[in-house]
């Protein structure tokens, strides 16, 4: 109750008065709430009164409450919170194992045993390999965020953790979203839970006031900064779908003079820490991220949410403007939809059960968007041409001549030259190339001499053939020649 105090906690929220009553009796659990609305403390304050009442040393490398969740962001807040909930209670142990970090403290840290231990499934699984923890004496298994977990790949890693936990356990599901499929995978996991859906199913909070801009792709950049600077932003965060579109998405904002920082799954863990306290002390108000990331982003005053790019999974899309509007608060969510992205608007207002007002910005261009579309009409400043319209490069200016033609063009009139000023005497002349002598067997032992005639080159100039090589007695090759061209009539005319 002195945690509780300390945390300002003094009426229970809806998702927390139901679920409460319910794990302490020892019921297994499924609670579909939206984001920030308390699903942490329903579940860990009934697990800490059941560890309390029941006090006993933890196994070496074994924990007694298992926590898992998608991400390494989220799975530090759930560890910060057990450990604010539980401050009063000595001794009690609660871990974090999580990727991206070194595994041999967290090895060293199972080593003793610990109460809790809150992990993704992906390090969790590696410990077990290790034989660093053993998941035999767990006693409550929570899934927070379980429908995304269950749907972004983990599915395989969760029926393993399953299959290793004992089947005499309180199983915990909790999530913003539940989609059928994956309910209907988790009554295979349940032992008659009861559920708890405080608010319909993939609902959005009701305090966020969305909006949809329908712009073209090409004009997202400038768009977005360009709300950034009209809206009366505290803090923002821009939603994109991949990783490289969150980084270009920061180089843009960049160069329009905002400054932002990226979190998403390439960046390493103390780079996603410090972009997050960053967020949180206000140093830096616009936070880039993708979809795993919105799963992990508990900043309070968080004003705005922008999703650059619309998710492909409706679900996605009530996390992401959950990031807003917490705790009672008010909060904007604005959208960009291009022209590809209209199924997926489609498919979001049918999951939420509305029409998201929308306004029409597509065909209009910002100044800096044409300036930078009309600057690629352009060459380099130092690229120039040549006389024939062509870039030295060896592009010509319509771009569609390749530079190894160009340059064998140029390579053939440069030979054509050489030859014209070689023979000045006429066209039909060609200068004969100097003698090669070749080596044969009666060679060995004797100096070669450049001018040496062999036998087998005897024979006279007039018998050889124009452009031929004549072969002597000796089967050795003569020197190409060439002879003048025979002048010829035409109708009476001398012709070359």
């Amino acid at each position: 109750m002195r945690a509780l105090a300390d945390e300002n906690y003094v009426t229970p929220t809806p998702i927390q008065a139901q679920t409460v009553p319910l794990a302490l009796s020892g019921r297994d659990v499924v609670g579909i709430a939206q984001t920030g609305t308390g699903k942490t403390a329903a579940f860990a304050l009934p697990i800490l009164q059941r560890l309390y009442t029941n006090r006993r040393r933890p196994a070496q490398r074994a924990c007694r409450v298992l926590v898992l969740s998608p991400t390494r962001e989220l799975s530090g807040q759930i560890s910060d919170s057990f450990r604010g909930y539980a401050r009063h209670i000595r001794p009690f142990a609660v871990e974090l194992a999580i990727g991206g970090v070194p595994i041999n403290r967290q090895i060293r840290a199972l080593a003793r045993g610990v109460e809790v231990l809150v992990a993704t499934p992906g390090r969790l699984l590696d410990l077990v390999k290790e034989r660093a923890l053993s998941l035999d004496a767990i006693e409550v298994l929570v899934l927070d965020e379980a429908d995304r977990m269950l749907d972004m790949g983990f599915i395989h890693d969760i029926r393993k953790i399953v299959s290793m936990v004992p089947k005499d356990r309180q199983t915990l599901f909790f999530s913003a979203t539940m989609p059928q499929q994956i309910a209907d995978l988790a009554k295979h996991m349940l032992r008659d839970p009861a559920k708890v859906a405080v608010t319909p199913q993939a609902s959005t909070a009701e305090r966020v006031d969305q909006r949809i801009i329908h712009t073209d792709k090409m004009a997202k950049p400038a768009l977005l900064a360009e709300v950034i600077a009209s809206e009366p932003i505290d803090r923002v965060i821009v939603f994109t779908r991949t990783k490289h579109g969150a980084d270009k998405v920061v180089r843009s904002l960049a160069k329009a003079g905002v400054a932002a920082q990226a979190i998403h799954g390439n960046k390493s863990q103390n780079n996603r820490e410090r972009a997050l306290a960053a967020f949180r002390d206000g140093s830096v108000r616009t936070l880039v991220a993708t979809d795993i990331a919105a799963r992990g982003i508990d900043v309070s005053g968080v004003s705005h949410v922008i999703n650059y790019d619309l998710p492909n999974v409706p679900e996605s899309y009530v996390h992401r403007i959950g990031r807003t509007a917490r705790a009672g608060a008010d909060g904007i969510a604005i959208s960009f939809c291009d022209h590809e992205e209209r199924a997926y608007l489609r498919d979001i207002e049918r999951l939420i059960r509305m029409t998201i007002p929308s306004t029409d910005r597509r065909g209009e261009r910002t100044a800096q968007h044409r300036d930078a579309s009309e600057s690629t009409n352009f060459e380099k400043p130092h690229q120039g041409r040549d006389r024939d319209g062509r870039s030295r490069t060896g592009r010509s200016r319509n771009g569609d001549v390749n530079g190894a033609r160009a340059q064998e063009h140029r390579r053939e009139g440069a030979r054509e030259d050489g030859r014209h000023a070689h023979n000045p005497g006429g066209e039909g002349t060609r200068q004969a190339r100097p003698p090669r002598r070749r080596r044969n067997s009666s060679d060995h032992g004797r100096p070669h001499h450049a001018g040496a005639q062999s036998e087998g080159r005897r024979g006279s100039e007039a018998n050889r053939q124009p452009g031929r090589r004549s072969r002597g007695s000796d089967g050795t090759l003569g020197s190409m020649t060439f002879m003048q061209p025979v002048p010829s009539r035409d109708n009476g005319r001398m012709t070359d």
